[in-house]
């Protein structure tokens, strides 16, 4: 096993233990918030403290955090404890840049999406403008603001309730549903980092919703205990329902790519058993459960 280290949150600074929760909390998703003041002066600023937490009524929460360094707190919270109404505009890659440069501490009274060059659209019922360039924005009322401290560091989660949602057209499929693919959307990590939720860095896994899956116990032990296949490939094997008919195992025997390893079994069967299990590992990389598990069961058919 690894070597680890344990730290008691107590024992470091306040600016320490941040820096290890943000690095390790991620990737999180981005609450590019507009607010307004009751002088009706805007505010644009990202928040990675954020989440949805309920679709009846619809909630999301985001927090703009007491300074660090100063305990001071952000525009944000204090327009939303003004005029308690906000907008949450997502963020995807094309905004990237334009969001980053927003969070910049400009003055009280600088209108960020002058700074940022992002376009000011009028609300349909909040007073808040939304980002017009945004995928997806969502107007809310805030019904609480709920602090966490009082020291730097300190949490004030913005309970939101949303009351209209923005889609831009372009990023919905043939059902109009948003598409994760079209999307392209961004995400906060630790430090300066980020990270894009695009091209080979999405990936599907089939959810045992509608069906329960047999657990990675009910694996042979040889299968459980391979040298070849990894956490990911024994969680997506026992996702699988039930194992394999010794049937359809047999008829799986006579496939063309396995008879040269199978020929193997009485002069090297460690060979044999490395070869099956790898093969039964490009199947699992490739999507193909179903082949991959009458794969390796050919070998404890044969043992």
């Amino acid at each position: 096993m690894n070597s680890t280290i344990s730290i008691d949150p107590k024992s470091i600074s306040t600016g320490r233990l941040h820096a290890y929760m943000l690095a390790a909390v991620a990737p999180r998703p981005i609450a590019f918030a507009s607010t307004i003041d009751k002088n009706g002066l805007v505010n644009l600023s990202p928040f990675s403290f954020f989440n949805c937490f309920g679709s009846n009524p619809p909630i999301m929460i985001f927090s703009p955090a007491r300074r660090v360094r100063d305990n001071t707190i952000k525009h944000t919270l204090e327009n939303v404890l003004d005029v308690p109404e906000v907008v949450i505009n997502i963020v995807n890659y094309p905004i990237v840049e334009q969001m980053s440069l927003s969070s910049t501490e400009y003055a009280k009274g600088a209108n960020e999406f002058t700074k940022s060059g992002l376009t000011e659209v009028a609300s349909t019922i909040v007073k808040p403008p939304r980002v017009g360039e945004a995928p997806v924005a969502f107007e809310c009322v805030v019904d609480q603001v709920i602090e966490t401290g009082s020291e730097g560091g300190a949490g004030n989660l913005v309970v939101s309730r949303i009351v209209q949602i923005h889609i831009q057209k372009e990023y919905l499929d043939e059902n109009d549903n948003l598409d994760t693919t079209k999307l392209d959307l961004v995400a906060r990590m630790g430090g300066s980092w980020y990270c894009r939720a695009s091209g080979n860095a999405l990936f599907e896994i089939p959810k045992p919703l509608t069906t329960k899956g047999m657990g990675v116990d009910q694996l042979p032990l040889s299968i459980r205990e391979s040298d070849i296949l990894t956490g990911n490939n024994l969680g997506r094997l026992g996702n699988m329902e039930e194992m394999p008919e010794a049937k359809s195992v047999a008829e799986w025997t006579k496939k063309d790519d396995l008879t040269k390893l199978l020929g193997l079994f009485e002069t090297d069967r460690l060979a044999c058993k490395k070869g099956l299990h790898l093969l039964a590992k490009s199947y699992l990389e490739n999507g193909d459960t179903n082949s991959a598990i009458k794969t390796l069961m050919v070998w404890e058919k044969m043992v």
